[in-house]
């Protein structure tokens, strides 16, 4: 049996975590070994609600850790790998706390044990099959456009360049290859990047995607801008890429505190 860890990033998602969690029910909690919230120093009551409602609830196995700094989306998923390296675990999902995601749509492929055979195996919001709810035709066509630019650069057809349910391997992340890659929203698309280089084995699904109350951290033009001279620099000199520090301001280290533990972990 392996060993997966679901790591939740929380940012200011109060009125959704609750729903996140209510998500592992008996067809998914067999192959959870534990859910480990990231609380990036949210400043609304999401803490307090995902620490509410896991007492409430203590056949989950929930672990909360708060980041000593904001480090951004990209910060939290490194805190989360070292903690799933630290501990011995075999993978890692990646739910993003703001409940657009479905944890669901993995569970026939966890009971298959296909995900066994890939690196990374990437929910993807614009691959047939998927399902949108609340997602502009704008948004999906620039998002294909940039699926198209990632795909023709990496040599493989990208679907996704960060939905809010991913997979990795373990193994993969113990050379620390997306250690240097930005903090922000931008992490993901790194990792696109950084996989392609290293040869990781990716394999996208499809996913249903919803989108009601929650409030995006994206500035558009900002990141469409940012994203376009991340893939140009790494098109001419992949290994430079690589090599280059892509933080604005590294932290010293990617520390968080332990706030709760239901004790089953």
């Amino acid at each position: 049996m392996d060993k997966i860890l679901v790591f939740v990033p929380m940012y200011n998602c109060e009125r959704q975590i609750t729903r996140v969690l209510a998500q592992f029910d008996e067809r998914i909690l067999p192959y959870v070994t534990e859910i480990l919230l990231v609380n990036n120093r949210s400043t609304d009551g999401t803490e307090e609600a995902a620490v509410a409602y896991a007492k409430a609830h203590p056949q989950l196995p929930v672990t909360v850790v708060r980041n000593h700094e904001n480090y951004g989306l990209g910060g939290s998923h490194k805190v989360a790998f070292q903690y799933a390296m630290d501990h011995g675990f075999d993978y890692v999902i990646v739910l993003h706390g703001d409940d657009q995601g479905h944890i669901e749509n993995l569970l026939p492929h966890l009971a298959s044990g296909e995900y066994r055979n890939y690196d990374c195996f990437l929910g993807a919001r614009f691959q047939r099959g998927a399902l949108l709810d609340g997602y502009s035709r704008f948004r999906t066509f620039g998002n294909r456009v940039y699926n198209l630019l990632f795909s023709l650069v990496v040599h493989q057809w990208i679907y996704d360049l960060g939905s809010g349910l991913n997979m990795y391997a373990v193994p993969i992340l113990k050379t620390h290859f997306y250690l240097k890659f930005k903090d922000n929203l931008v992490f993901n698309y790194c990792m696109i990047l950084g996989s392609a280089y290293e040869k990781h084995r990716m394999k996208f699904f499809p996913i249903r995607w919803s989108e009601s109350d929650q409030v995006s951290n994206v500035k558009l033009f900002h990141q469409a801008m940012t994203v376009l001279r991340l893939l140009g620099s790494y098109f001419f000199h992949p290994s430079a890429f690589m090599q280059a520090e892509h933080r604005d301001a590294p932290p010293a280290s990617y520390a968080a505190d332990g706030i709760y533990s239901s004790g089953q972990v």
